[in-house]
Parts: structure tokens; C-alpha cells; sequence
């Protein structure tokens, strides 16, 4: 196993801890305000998913004895970056509003700018893309497609349309800088 694909995990890891205290944080903003919770149930199966990600990437690679191949692994690389680039523009786009859970503020209308000016749900972009790649990095098939398979039932049975039924409360977009 790579160590430099063993460094790569645990630096998502690392990252999603950041993501964790920055989605706390928000929450707290939004309850004041007073922001209403929804799609709770899917939260835990989708924490339990994205920590299996990253344990499945390091078992894979080691049980497996995947070995790196460079012509897979640099593009791979660079669709990691470029996720965790369009995941951290979502969250400095949303600002306060970002949010691990789904928690929406009654009266604030919906944001229009950065990358929501193309994209509904942008965040779920970088989730899918590093969903396959960084595994991929590492040359964890099974992960990658594990992974995918079960994202994309949890994202299109659950989490979007608990998501989309609480945007749908909100004024219209383009009404928010």
C-alpha cells in the first residue's frame, strides 16, 4: 500500500473533521435563526457511508495489495482536488447556511451565486466525483464502485429529495446575492 495514498485518506479524513466543526457551527447559526431539520433519518446512514469510504479505501489498498498505477492515480488525484475545491467553494458560498444536515431557515431565500448559479445541489458533484476517485487514487475498485452504488441510492432515494422538499419552501432563486 502507498503511503502517499495512505496520506491522501487520512488528509480527507482531516478534512472531513474540519467540515464537521464548520457544519456545527452553522447549525447552531441556523436554529438561532430559527432553521427547522429535516431528512434526519438518512443522516446516520450517510455519516456510517462516508466514514466507510475512507476505512474501505485504506482495507482495500492493504488486503487487496492494490498497487498505485500512475496513469490512473494522477487524474484521479486531480478529480480529488478539484471536488474538494468545488466542495469548499459551496460551503464559502453558503456561508452560515452550509450544513452536513439538512436545516433550513424559514425567510431567507435561495442562494444564486457561485457555483448554485449552475447547480442545484453542486456540493453532491464534488461528493460523487470523490466518491470514485479517491479510491480510484489508491487502484480500490471495489471501493469505487461500493461506494458509488450505495451513494447514489442514498442521494437520489433520501438525502435530495429531503432536500429539495425543504428548498421548496423557500422564495424563489435568484432572489439572494
Amino acid at each position: 500500500m502507498s503511503v502517499l495514498f495512505v496520506v491522501l485518506v487520512v488528509a480527507t479524513g482531516l478534512e472531513r473533521l474540519a467540515e464537521l466543526v464548520v457544519s456545527t457551527r452553522n447549525a447552531r447559526w441556523s436554529f438561532a435563526r430559527g432553521g427547522v431539520e429535516t431528512g434526519r433519518g438518512h443522516f446516520g446512514p450517510m455519516v456510517a457511508l462516508h466514514t466507510g469510504l475512507l476505512v474501505a479505501c485504506l482495507v482495500e489498498a492493504a488486503v487487496a495489495d492494490r498497487p498505485v498505477l500512475p496513469a490512473l492515480a494522477a487524474p484521479m488525484l486531480v478529480l480529488v482536488l478539484a471536488s474538494q475545491g468545488l466542495r469548499w467553494w459551496c460551503i464559502a458560498t453558503l456561508g452560515p447556511r452550509w450544513n452536513t444536515r439538512v436545516i433550513v431557515v424559514p425567510g431567507l431565500p435561495l442562494v444564486a451565486r457561485g457555483p448554485y448559479r449552475w447547480f442545484t445541489h453542486p456540493n453532491y458533484v464534488a461528493v460523487v466525483v470523490e466518491g470514485f476517485a479517491l479510491p480510484l487514487v489508491g487502484s480500490c475498485w471495489w471501493t469505487a464502485a461500493g461506494f458509488t452504488a450505495l451513494n447514489a441510492v442514498l442521494l437520489l432515494r433520501f438525502r435530495l429529495p429531503a432536500e429539495n422538499r425543504a428548498l421548496a419552501a423557500l422564495p424563489p432563486a435568484g432572489t439572494a446575492g
